[in-house]
């Protein structure tokens, strides 16, 4: 494709702002971009006209279909496809599509996950319209992005609360505005853009493994010989193949309007990441489902397959997906930019002060929004931050905090720059700070890096709880700064409060040290080691009377929730221990007493010919490899017992607790023998891919 031929192509199958602007009437144009602007209601009355003008374009695309395009409560999206055709007398049709299609479907809500709060009998919900994020055509259809509810009103989705907590820091941060004397900015906006990490495999290997085929990642396998250690695969030439399979998906990306614009060799081998220019939030985390999927179905273009597992392999870095939150007003400024003298930026360090009191106060919720069972074998594996939250400002923040904290001045540095010593080499200007990648949450100059997302989750509830957190400190300011007699005296007097009593949550070192770990302790910071741990802070009185706040989650909708996540824990975990059991006794068990076989043979007919003296390699071997098969033949019973034990230990949080202290150490003793068997097997009988073909050969 020819680079002029790009901005064409980037945003055409997108309804966006431009094709709105052509093809609505003037005064249908400027209700619908207001409510998008302001978050406000929308004007019923042009529903109809949106509608027709929106089919009238999707039709020019190649559009037959339209859907109410969903994101229930399992992870992924959903969608029910309905033509434009509606019968007319003499057996014809029309194309039609009217503004109460376009406001509101009726998706059958009783097969979604509702932790409780639909019966199912109880089969009716409502998506609805979010103007906000712009519809687009896909495979002949248009898609409408939407919010998903309950018949009685509960948001069974991910995009409600989403789009909620939006409003609620938008409310909150022109509080604060108002207070500095802003008084036209209309909306404060939230914007995400999120660096995705994945990796790729011959398909040829997928399909040999059900462990990829069921559960996404490799539940036996011994290390490659050579894996990332020469670090030769990071930022290293990218194979054709490979390339092609990125140019393809980010033309496709590009004509739906995702901003794909960085992309290159991660640091394990087979693996990659692409990176977006930011978007709003709600766009942003339907963009990057988009990515997800289609990163998957251009792969199998090229006799691949895409692996978005955290951890599709035992012992190489995992995939993780970088969060990179900003705050900024409808006319673009951006409030957490510090500008070129931050320390007299009153603004910027109050909005500094909430975030950090925000992720100190919260940070059994930042730890909850990134737990799931992948994200488990992930956090704190020296390729992810740990499960510890922190917050990371950098050295020139640090400073500026403790001369504030101490009530001392700052002593502003130079700007650094860096001269390499070589005369054609121009020198040039250095950020004022190192970057840290193991800490959780990382101040990155203009906006905040949340690091600690796996690779697969949609964004959305990290998104939920940054949003909401933010919102309830910059509230409590506001309560406090709007009846202070001297403005100027509370706001500083606010700022080095928030400073000195949250400060324990800012740490710039070694994320992945021992001596963080008992250093978090002693400043009193949670330690949340897996997923049944975060998940149940999410219904604790102070997350509850958070969320009920702002009007983001009820609190029948967060108890729902938290029993998904239970659920969902022991699912994928009975999953894995099903499949660990079928390939451990169908394939690879009998592998090994074929091959035990094979060796009995061989030394039987050799003791014949050359003695006794003749075998003692084959009896070591036979000794060793029997021994280990006997061990894995007793792990596979003590893992179906461990499996049936935990299924049936109660409700959903005892079940989770169940497979956690059960079912997750007897998979590791299943897999030690196994793993140590693949290195005693010749390569033709061992019945698995090895973790050298898989992310070797592409």
């Amino acid at each position: 494709m020819s680079e002029k031929n790009i901005p064409s192509l980037f945003g055409s199958m997108v309804f966006n702002d431009e094709v709105m602007r052509q093809r609505l009437p003037r005064d249908v144009y400027k209700s619908l971009t207001k409510t998008i602007a302001t978050g406000g209601t929308i004007d019923p009355a042009i529903a109809d006209v949106v509608a027709n003008a929106m089919k009238d374009w999707a039709i020019e695309k190649g559009a037959t279909h339209y859907t109410h395009w969903f994101q229930p409560l399992t992870g992924v999206t959903a969608e029910k496809h309905d033509a434009f055709i509606t019968p007319i007398p003499g057996d014809r049709v029309v194309m039609e599509f009217s503004g109460k299609e376009l406001i509101k479907g009726e998706p059958d809500a009783s097969s979604f996950p509702s932790g409780g709060l639909r019966a199912t009998f109880e089969a009716r919900g409502y998506t609805a319209w979010d103007p906000a994020s712009y519809a687009f055509v896909k495979d002949r259809t248009l898609y409408i992005p939407t919010a998903f509810c309950a018949y009685t009103g509960e948001a069974l989705d991910t995009k409600t609360p989403l789009l909620r907590s939006m409003d609620a820091i938008s409310r909150e941060a022109l509080r604060i505005l108002r207070l500095f004397g802003d008084t036209t900015t209309k909306r404060v906006t939230t914007t995400v853009g999120a660096e995705q990490e994945y990796f790729l495999i011959n398909k040829e290997y997928f399909e040999g493994r059900k462990d990829l085929l069921y559960c996404g990642r490799t539940l036996f396998g011994a290390p490659a010989p050579k894996g990332q250690e020469m670090d030769d695969h990071y930022f290293g030439p990218i194979k054709p193949k490979v390339s092609a399979f990125m140019k393809e998906l980010d033309e496709v990306l590009w004509t739906l309007g995702v901003n794909a614009k960085t992309e290159h060799n991660e640091a394990a081998p087979s693996q990659h990441e692409l990176a977006p220019v930011y978007a709003t939030t709600n766009m942003a985390v339907d963009q990057n489902l988009l990515t997800m999927e289609y990163m998957k179905l251009t792969a199998e273009k090229y006799g691949m397959v895409c692996l978005l597992h955290e951890k599709p392999y035992a012992g190489v870095n995992g995939s993780g997906k970088h969060n990179n939150w900003s705050l900024s007003t409808d006319d673009g400024r951006n409030l957490v930019k510090p500008g070129k003298n931050p320390r007299e930026n009153t603004l910027f360090l109050l909005f500094l002060a909430a975030i950090v009191r925000a992720v100190d106060e919260y940070q059994d919720l930042y730890r909850m929004s990134v737990a799931y069972p992948g994200n488990d074998h992930r956090l704190g594996g020296y390729e992810a931050p740990p499960a510890i939250i922190s917050l990371f400002l950098g050295d020139e923040l640090d400073e500026i905090i403790d001369a504030i904290v101490e009530g001392v001045d700052y002593a502003k540095h130079a700007a650094p720059t860096m001269n390499l010593g070589i005369p054609s080499v121009p020198t040039f200007r250095k950020d004022t700070t190192d970057r840290n990648r193991t800490s959780p949450i990382a101040f990155t100059g203009n906006k905040f890096e949340f690091r600690s997302l796996g690779s697969s989750q949609n964004i959305a509830l990290p998104n939920i709880v940054l949003n909401t957190t933010v919102a309830k400190v910059l509230c409590d300011m506001a309560d406090r700064l709007e009846g202070a007699e001297n403005f100027s005296t509370a706001v500083s007097e606010v700022i080095r409060e928030t400073f000195t009593n949250h400060k324990r949550i800012i740490f710039n070192g070694n994320g992945y040290s021992a001596e963080w770990t008992a250093e978090a302790a002693r400043r009193g910071l949670l330690n949340l080691r897996t997923t049944v741990e975060a998940c149940e802070t999410l219904t604790a009185q102070k997350n509850i009377d958070l969320f009920k706040q702002f009007g983001v989650l009820s609190e029948v909708e967060l108890r729902s929730r938290q029993e998904i996540m239970m659920e969902n824990y022991a699912k994928v975990l009975n999953i894995e221990a099903q499949t660990m059991i079928i390939m451990a006794s169908r394939q690879i068990i009998p592998a090994v007493e074929t091959y035990l076989g094979q060796l009995a043979e061989t030394a039987a007919n050799k003791q014949k010919v050359c003695g006794e003296e003749a075998i003692t390699l084959e009896k070591e071997l036979i000794t060793r490899l029997s021994d280990l098969n006997t061990k894995a033949f007793r792990a596979v019973e003590a893992l179906r017992q461990a499996d049936r034990e935990a299924t049936a230990a109660g409700d959903a949080h005892t079940v989770a607790c169940a497979f956690r202290d059960k079912v997750v150490p007897a998979m590791a003793s299943l897999r030690t023998p196994v793993d140590e068997m693949e290195t005693l097997m010749p390569s033709e009988l061992w019945p698995l891919p090895t973790y050298g073909e898989m992310t070797y050969q592409q």
